[in-house]
């Protein structure tokens, strides 16, 4: 009998063993490694949409009155986007109310190609080595796809597995990375790319609408490409590491479905409505994500902190003295996210977005720096926004190895999509923001129509209108 029991927890051990190393080497398989990224940025100074221009442009638009071209300015001089930002090339010829597919192509073509060809360059890694490619453009759905265009360009192998992204807005690039991650439970030693922008020059909008006249002030030109790997053996190389995502989807409440919407105006143009709500439901959406994902990311030891000193402040009236000095060792009831985040990689959807998650999230200016700059410099680049932080981050040498990055999108449908990556190395390589890091932050952000058409002490509009008349 103690023979026949030494072997049954033999097998029981080897058993054990087997499993623990099993569930080991899946985890381990299931990593998502990126080992580069690549922001777009125009070779034609000539597409920066610096003031006069931005004036050339809003003018052109004969459908809007006093109050409209007054609305419009002080939008402009609110919006935290500076004048560095670039436009597509039929918006800055004059074409914005007639635009083509061919328009549309070359716009978005010039964005995927110049990332792509740089991320294959910099990261020595062939198009035909690339399993899986995902490419997110909300406004425009092609046929054939983008994803198309992309093979044939490269001559990428016949078993790619590929996936067009539209209509996902602003957080598409954390959905495709989302997509990538749970193929590679499936494809084991592959090579991903994604690439994430937006077709902006069809669907700049010539109405009056206000709701829709804010898309004009903020998007901008602009995207992004990716590239991911599972390959242990590349881990090397990797900058970043996944380590968690969360994405939430509140359509099915109306009030969130209908806040962030492409619609026509009375009179027939198109455009992309921002409701008055949007602030409300993205907050609801940013709670029901967090709901899940802090948990995942904040140390036990803070959580308990948090329940506690929860518990005790709906009380404190009522509690004896010791513990009301419990209480107030245990500090305030709100998380303290920086516990397990270093750096907060937030949509640059605009300053009042920015504003709001920093208040809600209870970050510094020191975090909220890398949106802010990357509103001001690029401007709103939809789905390729989050990169552009990123970008400043490793472009001040912030990123050091160890360092967690919660990066937090939110987009219309309504939703938000928000992950955490791991910094695999200390990252500083040179980007986009290379020739102007150095200027960043400036002392003060003086919006360019403030000076320009004298907003403190007269009425710009008035002076805006003269200005135009008289050139």
């Amino acid at each position: 009998m103690e023979t026949l029991a030494a072997i049954l927890y033999s097998l029981l051990f080897l058993y054990t063993l087997i499993y623990f190393l099993r569930s080991y080497l899946r985890r381990r398989d299931q990593c998502c490694y990126m080992l580069n990224y690549e922001c777009y940025k125009p070779t034609d100074a000539g597409r920066r949409l610096s003031t006069d221009k931005s004036a050339l442009v809003v003018y052109r638009n004969r459908n809007l009155g006093i109050d409209e071209f007054r609305f419009l300015l002080q939008t402009m001089v609110n919006s935290g986007v500076g004048e560095q930002t670039y436009i597509p090339i039929n918006v800055l010829e004059g074409r914005e109310d007639c635009p083509t597919l061919e328009d549309s192509y070359t716009e978005v073509d010039d964005i995927m190609f110049q990332t792509l060809d740089n991320l294959f360059a910099k990261s020595r890694v062939s198009p035909s080595e690339i399993d899986v490619l995902v490419v997110n453009v909300s406004l425009l759905a092609s046929a054939p796809s983008l994803t198309s265009r992309v093979v044939n360009r490269y001559k990428m192998r016949e078993d790619v597995k590929t996936f067009n992204l539209s209509g996902m807005g602003c957080s598409a690039s954390v959905v495709a990375i989302d997509i990538v991650h749970h193929l590679f439970k499936v494809y084991k030693n592959s090579y991903a790319v994604v690439v994430s922008t937006e077709s902006l020059g069809a669907n700049w909008y010539s109405g009056k609408e206000r709701s829709m006249m804010l898309s004009n002030c903020l998007f901008r030109s602009g995207g992004c490409s990716m590239l991911f790997t599972n390959n242990p053996a590349l881990k090397p190389r990797a900058i970043l590491k996944l380590k968690h995502m969360v994405r939430t989807h509140i359509a099915a409440i109306d009030e969130a479905y209908e806040c962030c919407k492409q619609v026509e105006d009375p009179q027939g143009y198109r455009g992309f409505h921002l409701s008055k709500r949007l602030p409300k439901v993205a907050t609801k959406a940013l709670v029901a994500n967090f709901k899940v994902l802090v948990p995942k990311m904040i140390p036990l030891w803070e959580t308990l902190r948090f329940l506690a000193a929860s518990a005790l402040e709906r009380r404190k009236f009522k509690l004896p003295s010791l513990l009301q000095k419990c209480s107030a060792l245990l500090g305030a009831p709100t998380l303290n996210m920086k516990t397990g985040i270093e750096h907060f990689c937030l949509h640059p959807g605009g300053r009042a977005v920015i504003d709001g998650v920093g208040v809600s999230l209870g970050l510094s200016e020191y975090d909220l720096e890398p949106a802010r700059m990357s509103l001001h410099r690029w401007g709103n680049t939809s789905a390729g926004g989050l990169w552009y932080v990123l970008g400043y981050m490793e472009a001040k040498k912030r990123l050091k190895k160890g360092d967690r990055i919660l990066m937090l999108s939110l987009g219309a449908g309504f939703k938000c999509n928000n992950c955490v990556w791991e910094v695999m190395k200390d990252l500083g390589d040179p980007n986009v923001w290379e020739d102007c890091i150095d200027s960043y932050p400036p002392k003060t952000l003086v919006n360019p129509f403030t000076e320009k058409y004298d907003w403190i002490h007269h009425d710009p509009c008035l002076n805006f209108l003269r200005s135009m008349s008289s050139s």
